[in-house]
């Protein structure tokens, strides 16, 4: 089930909501929330819950078995080596068994079957997820969970599940015990979830058609133009897509009482490489850098192999296909680059010649993303530059551009801290002032119109197309 289906939007998130206000004690909103949350990971392919439960019971009980050897250093240890290797295990097998040996096949001439095992969905997420809660407890920075059902309740519930943010059991430790959902929370989950819902249907979906007419179809009649815009279209899908997600699980989980941290800070806003990854999938980035890139020793020795180390990861993790790594790679070099030589001199060009380097060098990123087939990103990145079979512009890239011309705009605004404007100019009613109740009133009514429209608008898309998968899903 995904967010972005009429099932969900009018059948299972109100019936979810009625059975959750009904309950008086968190122990039975924990229930509730937990028997959905299963039939909204079971709804595709009910196999998988197996899955996401043997991943629960196994760091459950590592957790239980650190509480009992508090005092037995070497056995906590084994305890987490074992946690983690589990865990990697299970990635290995359902998302890169294709890939290792296909690549392995390729190597060396040798004819082993494929397997073709369907990719659980959101396993990196729910993966990633139980494994800070183990590595945590190992480091004294949480306390053990005891109650089986608010563990389950931690890595399985819907909002964060399938597709992030990665949420850290430390971050909502208390609210599994105690919370409160106010009419504010409420309404303000809503008008966030709203937002998500826009970005999602409303521009990365129509983003999506206009990227998949111009780059889907072979790139030996490509188009310069038609590459850019091809591409340009993609970054927008991406971000609109994802940060949409996590904008639906954050107005989910406050609608809930649950408070995540946010995941996107206005990315295409960045200045330089480094802090693109401050403000993209901020969970995932920051995962890397306490669990992976610190440890290893972060700044303090050996960091170009840390870095090496950990963009490998951030790649793969991305998907089974070597392009991903090699967008990986990518980040590292232009990270190694930023480091070493270019952060030196940065502060001495002009903000906005750094941004258009930037949104470049993001492009490029997002152009090895898009193509798993290196032969057709080769053709691709030939074009860009000039290299293109199907010469500078064709009559179907004109007609694509004008009749997206809107579209285009209204992304490109939507990257820019201007609608955030504009909605803290709103927020201002609620500023404190002897009209406190009256402009309170005004402001939800203008948002409950903006929620509404949005919710409209996207009814409308749906009734056509039924449902839409979210990019990240395949994660």
């Amino acid at each position: 089930m995904v967010f972005s289906s009429l099932i969900f939007l009018y059948l299972f998130l109100p019936a979810c909501l009625i059975a959750y206000y009904f309950c008086k004690t968190v122990k039975a909103k924990n229930i509730v929330l937990v028997a959905f949350s299963l039939v909204f990971y079971a709804w595709g392919e009910p196999v998988y819950v197996l899955l996401l439960l043997a991943s629960v019971g196994v760091n459950y009980g590592c957790g239980l078995l650190m509480g009992k050897l508090e005092e037995q250093e070497k056995k906590r240890k084994w305890v987490l080596f074992g946690s983690v290797a589990i865990n990697l295990l299970a990635l290995v097998v359902f998302k890169y068994a294709g890939l290792l040996v296909s690549s392995f096949n390729a190597l060396t001439g040798a004819s082993l079957p494929v397997p073709q095992i369907a990719l659980p969905i959101g396993i990196s997420f729910f993966t990633f997820q139980a494994m800070t809660y183990v590595i945590d407890v190992y480091r004294g920075q949480v306390k053990v969970q005891r109650s089986a059902l608010k563990f389950l309740l931690y890595i399985s519930m819907f909002p964060q599940l399938i597709a992030g943010p990665i949420v850290r059991y430390a971050d909502i430790e208390q609210q599994l015990d105690e919370r409160a959902s106010t009419a504010e929370d409420v309404f303000r989950g809503l008008v966030r979830f709203s937002i998500g819902l826009g970005k999602k249907i409303l521009l990365a979906d129509h983003a999506y058609n206009v990227c998949k007419a111009l780059l889907d179809g072979g790139m030996q009649s490509a188009t310069v133009v038609g590459t850019w815009f091809g591409v340009l279209m993609f970054m927008f899908q991406i971000y609109f897509d994802f940060s949409g997600y996590s904008d639906m699980a954050i107005g989910l989980g406050r609608i809930f009482g649950f408070k995540y941290l946010e995941n996107f800070r206005l990315p295409y806003m960045s200045l330089s490489i480094t802090d693109f990854w401050r403000r993209w999938h901020i969970s995932l980035s920051s995962f890397f850098r306490d669990y992976v890139y610190i440890p290893l020793g972060g700044n303090r020795k050996h960091q170009m192999v840390n870095l090496l180390v950990v963009w490998s990861l951030t790649g793969l993790w991305h998907g089974a296909s070597w392009n991903f790594l090699l967008w990986g790679l990518y980040f590292f070099v232009l990270l190694v680059i930023e480091k070493r030589y270019y952060g030196r001199y940065k502060k001495a060009v002009p903000k906005p010649a750094r941004h258009a380097i930037n949104l470049l060098l993001i492009l490029i990123g997002w152009t090895i993303f898009y193509f798993t087939d290196f032969a057709e990103l080769g053709r691709a990145l030939a074009a860009m530059i000039g290299f293109a079979g199907g010469g500078f512009l064709s009559t179907e890239v004109k007609i694509q551009l004008l009749n997206n011309l809107l579209l285009l705009l209204v992304c490109i605004v939507g990257v820019t801290p201007l609608p955030r404007i504009i909605g803290d100019i709103f927020g201002l009613l609620c500023a404190s002032s002897e009209e406190e109740s009256t402009k309170k009133k005004i402001y939800v009514i203008i948002s409950f119109v903006f929620c509404v429209t949005v919710i409209a608008l996207s009814t409308i898309s749906l009734v056509g197309s039924g449902f839409s998968a979210f990019l990240y899903y395949r994660f």
